[in-house]
């Protein structure tokens, strides 16, 4: 499955992403993020090949890994940078000695994903390895030495074909310093690149890269961080970035995980399938360009029994994740959106009659001739449709089996009335509306 990757850019609305061709490209990732660090490259190959089965668009990795990614050598022995001679890593040094390097294994893992058609989204490195941020680190960037090392990448990944760069990872940029060293990285790599790629920065959990970085010429698209708790609502998110101006597009780049225990308490008990669904079809039917899944086991590539942390935080290995439900509900996701003109597409929540907030918010994205909604837990809802939509083809979408009910037609009115096929948790539905 060899594919030509195309280059992506903002298409013209300045709301979604495009092919160069000018094609709708719809951002649909995977999230894993120890991808270069840990797996060796058969296994590395058997996940790529699992993710673009499944239908996902974008793989989103980390150069230098948040697991203590400098010190601890990945699955081949090797280490990303060298040491200099004040004894500390150098990341303007990148460790390209010896047969099979850290950076031949990313070259590996770079060229199967576009072989599969799968774009990566690249951080340089996990935001803990910037000065003053908490994690294992180490502090290692200056302004200096994130530009060469920015640079170096740029460079070395600009014929590639397939890469969207990711900067921050995670963590919160404050200081003057912090931002200092973030843009100083941001255009290394623009120079090293000639400014191929796309380029966003993941935030904080809760946070907004368009916080610090939306007037940043950099900055091609936003990314928010929802973050792993059924309390947080993407979609008011979503909706607070896509009023910004100037327009950027905008996509959730770390919702709630499957898997992940709710809140990070497994007391709580797992996040499952149902909200995963419901992160992705409230965030983009919401406005944004795309959206990332995310699998708990995955994005560290577990392997139990893991000694490293707390017993059950972990429910299953990363293997036994592959096929988890939700992974293989995203394409469903994009098959929906991709049954209508999605580029034309903006929310239009306000033809809902009095709708809610929090999990029975109805998001509704709308086109020219089309529309859809959805509800979370099945419950009924009313639309303000005009004499436009008088004969308008409706139908149910399951977002857990990608499958259309028969069309039925609409008398519209002022106010109709939509009841879906069933209702209670994880029984989530889709209202597609077609004009005939």
């Amino acid at each position: 499955m060899n594919k030509e990757m195309m280059n992506l850019r903002v298409a013209d609305d300045g709301r979604h992403l495009a092919y160069d061709d000018g094609r709708p490209f719809f951002y649909l990732a995977d999230t894993a993020w120890e991808l270069f660090h840990k797996l060796n490259r058969e296994e590395a190959f058997l996940y790529l090949q699992n993710r673009a089965e499944k239908g996902f668009t974008v793989i989103q990795a980390v150069a230098l890994a948040e697991k203590d990614g400098m010190r601890r050598s990945n699955a081949y022995g090797r280490c990303p940078v060298k040491i200099g001679d004040d004894g500390k890593f150098d990341p303007a040094q990148p460790d390209l000695d010896g047969g099979y390097s850290y950076w031949d294994h990313v070259d590996a893992i770079v060229k199967k994903a576009g072989e599969l058609g799968l774009y990566i989204a690249m951080l340089p490195a996990w935001g803990d390895k910037f000065p003053g941020t908490r994690g294992e680190g180490p502090h290692v960037f200056t302004p200096e030495n994130a530009y060469a090392y920015g640079e170096w990448l740029g460079r070395r990944y600009a014929e590639a074909g397939n890469i969207i760069w990711v900067m921050g990872g995670d963590r919160t940029f404050t200081t003057r310093y912090q931002l200092e060293t973030l843009d100083a990285m941001a255009r290394g790599i623009k120079a090293g690149d000639g400014g191929r790629y796309l380029m966003t920065m993941h935030p904080a959990g809760g946070q907004h890269s368009s916080e610090c970085a939306h007037e940043e010429d950099w900055l091609d698209f936003n990314m928010i961080q929802s973050g792993h708790t059924r309390s947080r609502y993407n979609y008011e998110m979503i909706r607070r970035d896509y009023r910004r101006l100037p327009y950027k597009p905008v996509l959730d780049g770390e919702p709630n995980y499957e898997g992940h225990p709710e809140s990070f308490n497994i007391l709580n008990g797992y996040m499952d399938d149902a909200d995963a669904r419901r992160s992705a079809y409230w965030s983009v039917l919401s406005g944004a360009c795309g959206h990332t899944y995310g699998h708990h086991s995955i994005w560290n590539f577990v392997t139990l029994p893991d000694k490293d942390t707390k017993k059950g935080y972990f429910a299953m290995s990363w293997q036994a994740a592959l096929d988890q439900p939700g992974s293989g509900q995203m394409k469903h996701l994009k098959t929906l959106i991709e049954s209508v003109e999605f580029g034309e597409g903006a929310p239009a929540a306000s033809m809902v009659s009095g709708n809610m907030e929090a999990v029975n918010f109805v998001p509704v994205l709308k086109g020219k001739n089309w529309l859809i909604a959805y509800s979370a837990q099945g419950l009924s809802f009313d639309l303000n449709l005009g004499a436009e939509w008088d004969g308008a083809k409706a139908q149910w979408f399951d977002p857990r089996n990608g499958e259309f009910s028969e069309e039925t037609t609409v008398t519209a009115g002022r106010i109709a009335s939509f009841d879906p096929p069933s209702a209670g948790r994880g029984a989530d539905w889709a209202l597609v509306l077609k004009k005939s």
